[in-house]
C-alpha cells in the first residue's frame, strides 16, 4: 500500500475523492468538503516522508522523484522539491478554506466536484516533473474550473464560461506545441529546475511558445481580460476557488521555467502592477475590482521572477503564498455580501457594517493584508520583491512598484470595504453570512495576521538560500510603509471630499477587451455589409442578364418566334440542301488545300 501511495501523484486524492460527492448524503458532503483536502495533504506528508525537511528550512533540494518509461521518453509524474512544496502547501490550505466556505451549497454536487477536482489538478501540475504531465494537469484545470462559472446556470454564465474555456484550452494547446517543437529539436520532456539564474533562456521558438502559454494563464497585459470577464461571472463560492489556483499555477510555472529572464518579465510585471489601478478605481462591480487587483498583485510576483535573484524568487514565492490567502479572504467577504444582498455593485451597496459586522471585520483584515500593513501577511512578503529591486539598483522598477503599492491600497485596501460596508446607506439590512462562510473567513483572517506576526515558518519554507537573512520589521521599512499607506489614505479622502474621485456608475468598463467586444465586431459588420452590398449588386446585374437572355430566347423560340413556326416541306428540303451544299464545299476546300 505504501508503494501505491508513493506512485500516486499529489492532488490525485482530491480528484478521485471529488467524485464521491454525488453519492454522499448532504450531511456527509458537508463533512467531506474540508476533510478531503486534509486527506490529500496527509497523502503528501506521509506518502512522501522524504519531503519533511522542505518545511523545516532545507533549501532548494529535490527530495523525491518518481519516473516511468513511456515509449522512448522518461515521464516524471512526481517531482517534489522546495519550490513545489510552497505551492503544494498553500494550495491545500486554499482547498480547505474553499471547502468550508462552500458547505452551505446544494446544487447536485456540481460545484463540489468541480472545485475539488480543480484544486487537485492544480496540485498535480505543481508536482509534475515533466512537460507532458504538466500539460495533462494544465488542461484538466481548465476543464474542471469552467463548471464553477457554468454552475450559475444563466445565459451570461454560459457565454462567459465558453470564452474562458476557449482561452484556457488554447493556453494548453500552445504549451503542447512548444513541447512537441522542443522534442523535434532533440530536447527532452524535463521541466526546468529553478536556480540562481535563468532556467530556460528565451531564444528558441519553443521557449517563446511555452512562455506565451504560461503568460495566458498568468494574465499578461493584452492577454488578461479573461480574468476580469470570468471571475465576476463565477458562483459566489466558485470565484473563491478560481482566485486561488489558475493564475498562481502560472506564477509557479514561470518561476520554475523562466526565472531570471528579466529583459522580458520585468517590463511585463511592472506594467501589470500599474495599469489595473486605473480600471479598478473606475469599476463598479467589487468582484471585478478584486479581479483587477489580482492582476496588479501578479505583477509583483512576475517582477520578482524576472529579477531572478534568490531574494526575488523567495519574494515571488512568499507573496504568492500570502496572496492566495488574503485574496481568497477578500473574495469571500464580497461573496458573502453578494450571497445576502444579491449584488456586488458599489452603487447598490453601503451601510452593511451593522448588519454584517463579522464579514466587515474579516474583509478589512484582507484589505489591510493586501495593502501590506505591518503585522499583516502582505507586509512580510511584498516587501521582499521591492527590496530585491532596490538591491539590484532598478530605480525605475522600484518606483513603479511603490506607485502600484499605493494604488492597491486605494482600490482594494479602501474602496472594497468602504463602498461595501460604509459609504452611503443603501437601506439594505441583510442577515449575517452563513456560519460556514464566517468560519472560513475567520480562519483566513487568522492566517493573514499570523503570517504577518510570525513569519519565520513561511520564510523557512521558501525555496532558495539568501546570503543575508531578510528582516521585514526594520525601522526604515516600517516607517516607509506607514508613510506610503497614510499618503494613499489621505489621497483617497482628499479625492472623495473634493469630488475628484471617479463616480461609481452602472456601466461596463472596457479595457483591451474593447478590441473583441467592440472593435472586431464593428469591423466584421462593416466588412460583411460591404460584401453584402457587392453581392446585392452582382445579383441585380445577373438578374438583368438573365432577363435579357430570356427575352432573346422568347423572341426566337417563344410563341410566334421564328423557330417555333411550322415550315412547309419544300422550304425544309431547300434549307437541308443548302446546309449539305455548304458542308460539301467546306470539305472540298479542306482536302485540296
Amino acid at each position: 500500500m505504501s508503494e501505491f501511495f508513493a506512485t500516486l501523484p499529489p492532488g490525485m486524492p482530491l480528484i478521485l475523492g471529488a467524485f464521491l460527492f454525488p453519492v454522499l448524503p448532504k450531511r456527509l458532503q458537508q463533512v467531506w468538503l474540508p476533510l478531503l483536502p486534509i486527506v490529500s495533504f496527509l497523502h503528501l506528508w506521509y506518502g512522501f516522508p522524504e519531503t519533511h525537511g522542505l518545511l523545516e528550512g532545507t533549501k532548494y533540494e529535490t527530495t523525491y522523484i518518481y519516473t516511468m518509461q513511456l515509449f522512448n521518453y522518461t515521464i516524471t509524474p512526481i517531482r517534489i522539491d522546495s519550490l513545489a512544496m510552497v505551492w503544494g502547501v498553500v494550495f491545500h490550505i486554499a482547498a480547505v478554506l474553499g471547502g468550508i466556505y462552500s458547505m452551505h451549497v446544494d446544487d447536485d454536487s456540481l460545484q463540489h466536484v468541480a472545485g475539488m477536482s480543480y484544486a487537485g489538478a492544480a496540485i498535480g501540475a505543481v508536482f509534475a516533473g515533466d512537460l507532458a504531465t504538466l500539460f495533462v494537469f494544465w488542461e484538466l484545470t481548465a476543464i474542471t474550473s469552467v463548471f464553477l462559472i457554468w454552475a450559475n446556470r444563466t445565459d451570461t454564465a454560459y457565454t462567459v464560461g465558453l470564452r474562458y474555456l476557449i482561452i484556457q484550452v488554447m493556453s494548453g494547446v500552445i504549451l503542447l506545441a512548444g513541447l512537441l517543437l522542443r522534442l523535434s529539436e532533440g530536447g527532452g520532456l524535463d521541466f526546468a529546475m529553478v536556480n540562481d539564474g535563468a532556467s530556460w533562456e528565451l531564444g528558441e521558438t519553443w521557449t517563446w511558445l511555452i512562455l506565451l502559454s504560461f503568460g495566458i494563464k498568468a494574465a499578461f497585459p493584452f492577454l488578461h481580460n479573461w480574468l476580469q470577464d470570468a471571475y465576476p461571472a463565477g458562483t459566489v463560492t466558485g470565484t473563491v476557488f478560481l482566485s486561488a489556483f489558475t493564475t498562481k499555477l502560472a506564477i509557479y510555472a514561470l518561476c520554475r521555467g523562466f526565472a531570471g529572464n528579466g529583459e522580458v518579465l520585468i517590463p511585463i510585471g511592472a506594467v501589470m502592477t500599474a495599469f489595473p489601478i486605473f480600471f479598478a478605481v473606475m469599476e463598479n462591480d467589487l468582484r471585478k475590482v478584486l479581479s483587477y487587483s489580482l492582476n496588479n498583485q501578479l505583477g509583483f510576483m512576475i517582477v520578482g521572477i524576472g529579477i531572478g535573484t534568490p531574494l526575488a524568487i523567495n519574494g515571488a514565492a512568499g507573496h504568492a503564498f500570502a496572496h492566495i490567502i488574503y485574496k481568497g479572504l477578500l473574495f469571500m467577504g464580497v461573496g458573502a455580501v453578494l450571497h445576502r444582498t444579491g449584488t456586488a455593485k458599489c452603487t447598490e451597496l453601503g451601510g452593511l457594517a451593522r448588519s454584517m459586522p463579522y464579514t466587515t471585520f474579516f474583509t478589512i483584515v484582507g484589505a489591510m493584508s493586501i495593502s501590506a500593513f505591518p503585522l499583516f501577511s502582505g507586509f512580510v512578503t511584498k516587501s521582499m520583491v521591492l527590496s530585491a529591486a532596490a538591491h539590484e539598483q532598478m530605480a525605475i522598477v522600484y518606483l513603479v512598484l511603490v506607485f502600484a503599492s499605493a494604488g492597491v491600497m486605494d482600490h482594494s485596501g479602501i474602496k472594497v470595504p468602504y463602498f461595501a460596508f460604509f459609504a452611503h446607506d443603501s437601506g439594505k439590512r441583510p442577515q449575517r453570512a452563513p456560519l460556514n462562510m464566517l468560519v472560513a473567513m475567520g480562519l483566513a483572517a487568522a492566517l493573514c495576521i499570523g503570517i504577518g506576526i510570525y513569519y519565520q515558518p513561511l520564510y523557512a519554507m521558501l525555496p532558495l538560500e539568501v546570503h543575508h537573512a531578510y528582516v521585514p520589521y526594520s525601522a526604515p521599512h516600517v516607517v516607509t510603509q506607514y508613510q506610503l499607506l497614510l499618503f494613499s489614505a489621505l489621497a483617497f479622502v482628499f479625492l472623495q471630499k473634493t469630488g475628484l474621485y471617479p463616480d461609481e456608475v452602472r456601466a461596463q468598463i472596457l479595457d483591451f477587451d474593447w478590441t473583441y467586444r467592440r472593435a472586431i465586431p464593428s469591423v466584421v459588420r462593416k466588412v460583411y455589409g460591404g460584401l453584402s452590398a457587392v453581392r446585392d449588386i452582382s445579383e441585380l446585374r445577373a438578374r438583368h442578364r438573365l432577363a435579357d437572355l430570356n427575352e432573346f430566347m422568347r423572341r426566337y423560340n417563344g410563341p410566334g418566334g421564328i423557330m417555333s413556326q411550322t415550315w412547309p416541306t419544300g422550304r425544309t428540303a431547300w434549307w437541308a440542301a443548302l446546309i449539305l451544299g455548304v458542308f460539301v464545299l467546306t470539305e472540298i476546300i479542306r482536302i485540296h488545300g
